[in-house]
C-alpha cells in the first residue's frame, strides 16, 4: 500500500470544504493548527490500492504571509512537503483564482487543479478550454462539480497518476529584464548556502525582493 498527503487549497468559496467532504467522508479530523486558534481538518481514504491523506488548508487569496492564514497555508506547503496541491478554483472567477494557482507553482509544488463550479461557469457562457489550460501552466487540470459531487473520481485518479510520477515542472513567470537580474544574483547567491536545500531559491529570491517579512527572517537565520 503506498500512501499519498496531498494539501486541498482554494481561495474562500470555491468550494473547497465540500470537496473536502466528498473526498473523506466521515473519515474527518478536526484540531487547530500549532501555536493558533485557526482549525485545522484533515482526513483519509483509500483508492486505487493508496491511502490517501488529505489536509485542508485555510482558504486563501494569496501566500503573500500577511495574515494567519496564510502563514499556515504556505509554511505547510513549504516546511511540510506534501506529495502535491490541490488547487480548487471557481471556474466562474478564473483569472482571480489563477493567482494562487501561480503562486504553488513558484514554490514548486506538484499541483492539480480541480476546475470547480463549472455548472456556474457554463451559464454565465464563459467556456474554458481545461487542455489549453493545462498545457499552459504544466499541470493536470480536473473538471468538477463539488455539490454534486460530479468529478470527484477522476480527481483521485489524477492524484494517484500524478503521485506516481516525478515532479518536472520548470514553470515561472517572467518579470521583465530588470527585475529578472536582480533575481538571477539573488538566486546564485542562495544556491551557495544552505537554504537551497529547503526552499527553492529563486522562490526566496522574489520573495525578498518583495520585502516578505517571514521570508528575511528565514534567511537571516531567525526564521
Amino acid at each position: 500500500m503506498s500512501e499519498v498527503t496531498i494539501a486541498l487549497a482554494g481561495n474562500p468559496n470555491t468550494g473547497k470544504t465540500t470537496m473536502f467532504n466528498n473526498l473523506t467522508g466521515a473519515r474527518q479530523h478536526v484540531g487547530n493548527w500549532p501555536g493558533v486558534t485557526v482549525e485545522k481538518k484533515w482526513g483519509g481514504l483509500k483508492h486505487q490500492g493508496y491511502d490517501i491523506n488529505v489536509v485542508d488548508l485555510p482558504g486563501v487569496y494569496s501566500l503573500t504571509a500577511y495574515s494567519p492564514d496564510e502563514v499556515i497555508a504556505r509554511r505547510f506547503v513549504v516546511e511540510e512537503r506534501p506529495d502535491m496541491v490541490v488547487d480548487i478554483v471557481d471556474a466562474a472567477n478564473l483569472e482571480r483564482n489563477l493567482y494562487l494557482a501561480v503562486q504553488f507553482l513558484e514554490l514548486g509544488a506538484k499541483l492539480i487543479i480541480a476546475l470547480n463550479m463549472t455548472d456556474v461557469a457554463a451559464s454565465r457562457n464563459h467556456r474554458i478550454d481545461a487542455e489549453k489550460l493545462s498545457q499552459r501552466l504544466g499541470v493536470p487540470v480536473v473538471r468538477t462539480v463539488a455539490n454534486r459531487n460530479q468529478g470527484t473520481k477522476e480527481l483521485l485518479d489524477c492524484i494517484v497518476n500524478l503521485g506516481q510520477s516525478v515532479n518536472d515542472a520548470d514553470f515561472r513567470i517572467d518579470y521583465g529584464k530588470e527585475i529578472e537580474r536582480e533575481i538571477k544574483n539573488l538566486q546564485e547567491i542562495i544556491q551557495k548556502s544552505l537554504l537551497s536545500l529547503n526552499y527553492s531559491p529563486r522562490w526566496l529570491a522574489i520573495k525578498l525582493l518583495e520585502e516578505d517579512d517571514e521570508v528575511t527572517r528565514i534567511v537571516q537565520g531567525k526564521g
